[in-house]
């Protein structure tokens, strides 16, 4: 029975997330007024999470161009680069932070879920699995659940998948009380010449949906991610996916099984905007047009109106374009696993998408216009200096004053869910599945991951303090790059590449807006400086809470996850001290600088300072000394200074072996509380044997770079300039244990 459309008003167009002059241009764009359900394809193809209209101005800022990349950024599914003997690394960060703010459990498992899926609709098999994370304060009821559901969904998922996670960061700050970030990564190898694009052409070729039926969850998931989160923000519980990891796990197997037929034109899954989304972009990037027939679509409920179809985000989907006269070849491999697999259109060549049900034209829309690159809106927002720079320009460390009892002060500062292990969460993922992670037992600064049937390996990080960001958003994001490229070099990689997780608050907020652009010059100029260039991502706008009636966003949080490359795994370096006995150096210099530390928030409450102190060339030159002494074979570990500054450096290489330290030092102009806790930037400490000691001092001393003895490695007592502080065991007891009794208090 054929049904008259519903023609969309100005007010629809505004209740689905659209600007007055986007509904204008969508009329100008068809000639005509939208109906409902056209209006809600362009709502969500125009959101900021699917068109970065806000954003792609300062985007295209970025370097995006690298001898080793394959793809350049954004024109497949996920960053792809060559990492030798014929292979390539697929990989891709993004965030579900409304999703799991509001459902903790699905809304991060969906996130590994969908994040996965752009990798093996590549082609490439995900082989290791990171995140990043931001919560509330810890001692809240809401943040214990936020928490809790977020790591049993993120491990839930993974641990099905049969994919480890391998590394990752969690930050407590009350910027996140209620807006809480979750972002999530993957990485996988394919060989480079078996690569799928999500790419629609060849006129004729049939359209198949494959993997899971569609049902009502995640409807407008897009526009729900691209508008603030408030207090009746649970009333878009339909806008949270449902993820099934088994199903994922039969669909990672068919998809790659079936790309060996040599039947697949082209493939993208369903992530955002479900439907909507690979149909729009594949059709534009094969400058091609689909025609659709909704009802053909396998569906979980019945009765299911036009646009719910389109916008569906139902997890564990792919589209796919097939190669007419193969279709009997794809349909048996997805029968083999026991998936959905039906026609539901064809390729036209008309750039157009028609979308039918039962014989009824239902939408019809250019794909043009929809997408990124094409149509969509490019916005130019102004911006500028927020008020509270004030406030940290105002900030002397003689307002600061300095501890009586060190040994107090550094039990306060280990105890800090920003400076304690991270185990209570990370014992809830397996990491050792597919037996690829190098890192379980002799950690290092970057997670070491084997490709098997190569000589390589990969080195991979996820890295940001935001609270620096918040401080200095072009230094702030120059140090995130910074110590994601230091961690890998001293794992004993070669940083090749990032991807991004732009996380940031309303971008019409002009003082957020000067964050985002300042935070997107900052990573530009470290990037080019590594000559790691940024093959994707993800921008997530509008991570902000209405608290006590007031507006908040969170920290900019541009969480940075970087792709290192070993030429053998024995080239790698940890972190571990070795030896009792053997002589420990810090390589950088002590500075009189507590800014922006774990320290000062967390023992003296001072929430706003300045960005520790940081030059991108005195960074860069760390590094190349670093790539340079691994080789020599002169140190025994080398481990990054980061939060909690030199003491938490030495604890963290003296907890991974049960071992200790004795350090003196005396550095003039320097406080005891700076030199201890202070977070400078480029700084590390190395362990060496007592017959490489003379080696390494004359080698060091040849490399232009600040570089003292502290001392050596003890059997377990630790002593700071003569001081006792007791046996590092009850040290590790603290450490290991402060946040798992803080969540289940």
């Amino acid at each position: 029975m054929q049904t008259t459309p519903v023609i969309a008003t100005l007010q629809m167009a505004k209740d689905l997330g659209l600007l007055e002059e986007e509904f204008k241009e969508i009329q100008k764009i068809l000639g005509r007024d939208p109906n409902f359900t056209e209006v809600s394809i362009f709502s969500v193809m125009w959101s900021e999470h699917c068109s970065y209209k806000n954003s792609i101005k300062w985007l295209k800022t970025l370097p995006r161009d690298g001898e080793r990349l394959l793809v350049g950024a954004g024109e497949e599914n996920a960053g792809l680069v060559d990492i030798g003997n014929g292979l390539g690394c697929a990989f891709k960060i993004e965030s579900h932070n409304h999703p799991s703010a509001v459902e903790p459990y699905q809304g991060a498992a969906t996130g590994v879920g969908g994040i996965h899926r752009d990798i093996f609709t590549m082609g490439a098999r995900p082989i290791a699995a990171l995140n990043s994370l931001r919560f509330g304060k810890i001692d809240l009821k809401r943040t214990k659940h936020l928490v809790k559901g977020v790591v049993k969904g993120i491990g839930d998922y993974g641990n099905c998948f049969g994919v480890p996670t391998v590394g990752g960061e969690a930050y407590f700050y009350d910027c996140y009380n209620q807006n809480i970030l979750v972002n999530a990564m993957s990485v996988g190898i394919v060989n480079k010449d078996e690569t799928v694009s999500a790419i629609s052409e060849g006129v004729g070729n049939p359209i198949y949906i494959v993997g899971s039926a569609t049902g009502k969850d995640g409807i407008h998931g897009a526009t729900f991610a691209s508008a603030d989160l408030s207090e009746d923000s649970e009333e878009d519980l339909p806008a949270v996916q449902v993820g099934d990891p088994f199903q994922e796990k039969l669909l990672l197997e068919a998809s790659l099984e079936a790309i060996q037929t040599g039947a697949i034109v082209g493939m993208q899954d369903m992530g955002a905007a479900g439907i909507t989304c690979s149909t729009s972009e594949m059709s534009a990037k094969g400058e091609s047009g689909m025609i659709i027939h909704l009802d053909k679509v396998p569906t979980r409920q019945a009765n299911m109106k036009p646009f719910e179809i389109l916008l569906s985000e139902s997890q564990e989907r792919m589209l796919i374009v097939c190669e007419k006269g193969k279709e009997e070849v794809l349909e048996a491999v997805f029968d083999k696993w026991d998936l959905e697999c039906e026609i539901i259109g064809e390729v036209t060549d008309t750039q157009r998408l028609e979308f039918y049900l039962n014989g009824e034209l239902v939408a019809d829309v250019p794909t043009d216009p929809l997408v990124l690159g094409g149509g969509a809106p490019v916005y130019d927002r102004t911006y500028k200096e927020p008020a509270y720079l004030k406030e940290i320009n105002a900030y002397s460390i003689d307002q600061i004053a300095e501890p009586t009892d060190l040994v107090a002060a550094a039990k306060q500062l280990i105890a800090s869910p920003n400076i304690a292990s991270k185990k209570w969460i990370y014992e809830q993922y397996d990491s050792m599945v597919r037996t690829n992670s190098m890192s379980v037992n002799a950690p290092s600064d970057a997670a070491i991951v084997r490709v098997k049937g190569s000589n390589k390996a990969l080195a991979v990080t996820t890295d940001c303090n935001s609270s620096y960001v918040h401080a200095d958003p072009y230094k702030g994001t120059m140090i995130a790059v910074s110590e994601a490229a230091r961690n890998i070099v001293c794992s004993g990689g070669l940083p090749v590449a990032i991807t991004n997780c732009l996380n940031f608050g309303n971008p019409y907020n002009e003082e957020v807006y000067w964050q985002f652009v300042n935070a997107i010059k900052g990573m530009g100029e470290a990037c080019r400086k590594y000559n790691t260039p940024v093959t994707g991502g993800n921008v997530s706008f509008y991570n902000q809470s209405e608290i006590d009636g007031k507006t908040v966003p969170v920290y900019p949080t541009p969480t940075i996850g970087m792709l290192g490359i070993l030429d053998t795994p024995e080239a790698r370096m940890t972190m571990n001290f070795k030896n009792e006995g053997d002589f420990v150096f810090l390589i950088g210099d002590m500075k009189n600088d507590i800014s922006s530390s774990e320290y000062l928030r967390n023992n003296h409450a001072v929430k706003l300072s300045p960005v520790p102190h940081f030059e991108l060339e005195e960074e860069f030159h760390l590094h190349q000394v670093i790539q340079q002494l691994i080789p020599t074979g002169l140190v025994q570990s080398i481990h990054d200074l980061s939060e909690g500054g030199l003491f938490i450096a030495l604890m963290e290489s003296s907890m991974a072996s049960n071992l200790g330290f004795d350090i003196q030092f005396n550095k003039e102009g320097v406080r005891m509380d700076a030199a201890l806790f202070g977070e400078g930037q480029s700084r590390v400490i190395v362990s060496v044997k007592s017959e490489n000691k003379e080696a390494f001092i004359a080698w060091i001393g040849k490399q232009n770079i600040n570089h003292s003895q502290l001392g050596i490695v003890t059997n377990g007592n630790i002593q700071i300039n003569k001081q006792d502080f007791g046996h590092l065991n009850e040290w590790k007891k603290i450490y290991d244990q402060s946040i798992g009794l803080a969540i289940e208090a």
